[in-house]
């Protein structure tokens, strides 16, 4: 789905973690949550650009998710299972595909090396309590050149910190070791990694707010960077340059992303209109569209389209920009053509029924319960989505599977009051004989797991 629709926040199973689709005001959940940003291209570009890297992993592409943060600092980071997450700001920053991919073949060298498991072994080992990126900070702390102010904070912990400190430096040079490995198996170069590393070296000197990330959740020594340099002077694939159509694909990411993120009349002055790349082109249609200029929006849009039929993404573009400007039946045909176009999408067909839902035909409200029903096999973590279907059943007077699909909405962010309130109500209305009842006493039992201070 486009990052202009409407904002979305939900719980993953992985912690506070709130799912949005970026558009033009994205915020924290207040929570302290991070806000995840969906969009269906940028995440098939980051699994295509990745494929190879996880096939030669052992890892299942199709299992790996990947996740965009709404945070302008360089980081990235694997949770919850095989799960990658990337702040935009490591997108923006990122001059060259192989310098992305390298960044991401460190993190599946994390997922492939089982080290989240392993890591929470050595968190308790070690008597420290709390979420894994605190850790990881504290470890950074006493890791860098400033180790006096960090063993001021440790205090009495420093033993147990300084232990856990040690363990992630390890953890580190493996994933670095398995991501070179990977590197030469699918003939790419590693000097990607090592400008990333490069680039981050002059941050061990700074600290607090000044310090990306990155360098305290993947503690940085002179040891990892010498041991990738070596490795981009011996290996046969050092200079081997990036695919153009990797370059196309980051040029792209770094323009959609910075143009729903970035101020309207910042990212025009960027991709001014002598620039008649596709990249500045689809740049500028976003900051007219947020402007909003709708005209000078659908005609830039307009032209990418005819250019460029089989692209999914301008169409979604343009459904996206005439169905939040309350053109709803216009929005039908582009949003439609984006699903032809990309029927493995699920985000796309989420977008849809949010469109069909809101034309109040009944007809095309149906088929947004066919398609949502679709789209949540594969994003059943996404509130709402479930928000929707149970609009969707609303409206189509199947109250007791409205009930159930509010329950899966109150499992999926964690809300145990919502999830076993809705799922009894779903017991009392539906058939004790259907799916649809089996279900609400799974989900039932399942909300009575999770902790009740929603």
């Amino acid at each position: 789905m486009g990052f202009g629709a409407t904002l979305r926040t939900t719980v993953l199973a992985l912690a506070a973690i709130s799912v949005g689709f970026l558009g033009p005001a994205v915020a924290h959940d207040g929570s302290g949550g991070m806000t995840v940003l969906r969009d269906t291209e940028i995440e098939a570009d980051i699994h295509t650009m990745m494929t190879p890297i996880w096939r030669a992993a052992g890892l299942d592409p199709d299992a790996v998710h990947v996740y965009v943060v709404a945070d302008p600092t360089i980081n990235s980071f694997v949770a919850g299972g095989q799960n990658i997450f990337i702040n935009s700001g490591l997108l923006l920053h990122a001059d060259t595909p192989n310098q992305l991919i390298g960044v991401l073949s460190h993190e599946t060298g994390h997922i492939a090396g089982g080290h989240l498991e392993r890591g929470a072994e050595a968190m308790r080992n070690a008597g420290i309590e709390g979420l894994i990126f605190t850790a990881l900070g504290a470890a950074a702390a006493v890791l860098g050149p400033g180790d006096e102010s960090g063993a001021a904070l440790l205090g009495g912990t420093a033993v147990a910190e300084r232990a856990y400190a040690r363990f992630s430096v390890t953890q580190e040079a493996t994933a670095d070791h398995a991501a070179l490995r990977y590197l030469d198996e699918t003939h790419q170069s590693a000097r990607g990694l090592l400008q990333f590393f490069e680039k981050l070296q002059s941050e061990n000197m700074l600290t607090g707010a000044y310090q990306d990330p990155y360098l305290r959740d993947h503690p940085l020594t002179q040891e990892r960077i010498d041991y990738v340099r070596e490795h981009v002077r011996r290996s046969p694939y050092s200079n081997v340059p990036d695919p153009p159509a990797y370059i196309a694909m980051l040029q792209r990411i770094k323009a959609k992303l910075a143009a729903f993120t970035e101020p309207p009349a910042q990212i025009l002055a960027r991709y001014p209109p002598q620039d008649r790349s596709v990249a500045a082109r689809y740049a500028r249609a976003i900051a007219y569209y947020r402007i909003p200029q709708l005209d000078k929006a659908l005609a830039i849009i307009d032209r990418l389209i005819h250019d460029y039929p089989g692209d999914p993404y301008f169409r979604e573009l343009k459904g996206q920009m005439l169905f939040e400007n309350g053109h709803i039946h216009a929005a039908i045909a582009p949003y439609e053509a984006a699903v032809r176009l990309a029927p493995n999408a699920p985000l796309l067909r989420i977008a849809l029924s949010q469109v069909y839902i809101e034309s109040h035909d009944p007809a095309l409200n149906r088929r947004a319960i066919g398609y949502l029903d679709e789209a949540l096999r594969s994003e059943d973590q996404d509130p709402m989505a479930w928000r929707l279907l149970a609009t969707a059943y609303g409206r189509d007077h199947q109250i007791g599977m409205a009930a159930l699909a509010l329950a899966e909405e109150g499992l999926a962010a964690g809300n145990k009051r919502d999830a076993v309130g809705e799922a009894k109500r779903a017991q009392h209305l539906l058939p004790k004989s259907s799916a649809g009842f089996a279900r609400a006493v799974e989900i039932e039992r399942e909300a009575e797991q999770l902790d009740s201070s929603d």
